[in-house]
């Protein structure tokens, strides 16, 4: 069974940094696409960064893109995301998942991930 183990989150002043690491055991990059959601108390979860080898697609959401950046260390058997130039409303709870790779669906909905991390905080300071 494919479970996913999320560390790295924590407090961090506006324009910080931070990496989030997901450790991916039960299956590989190469057969699974791997998200990484956020949830702000009130709202709804929403795709940060999504990317699919297999199937080449890779996804930023509007909110992080130039900011934030997914990447890969095969060997760990590990995704992070660095997480740079912060903002408060950056403060969630952020989720890494996994789902099969080759199913069609968007790469950036929640809703198509069978496999969910414990999720780790992320809080941004103004």
């Amino acid at each position: 069974e494919v479970q996913l183990v999320e560390s790295g989150g924590g407090l961090v002043q506006t324009g910080g940094s931070l990496r989030l690491s997901c450790a991916l055991s039960g299956g590989t990059f190469d057969d699974y696409t791997v998200g990484w959601f956020r949830q702000a108390p009130g709202k709804e979860r929403e795709g940060v960064a999504c990317f699919s080898l297999p199937d080449r697609v890779f996804y930023y959401g509007d909110p992080v893109k130039g900011r934030f950046a997914v990447s890969s260390d095969h060997a760990k058997n590990t995704v992070y995301l660095r997480m740079n130039d912060l903002k408060p409303e950056d403060t969630a709870v952020y989720y890494c998942a996994a789902r099969r790779a080759g199913i069609g669906t968007s790469v950036s909905a929640s809703s198509s991930y069978d496999y969910w991390g414990q999720g780790t905080q992320v809080t941004v300071a103004s």
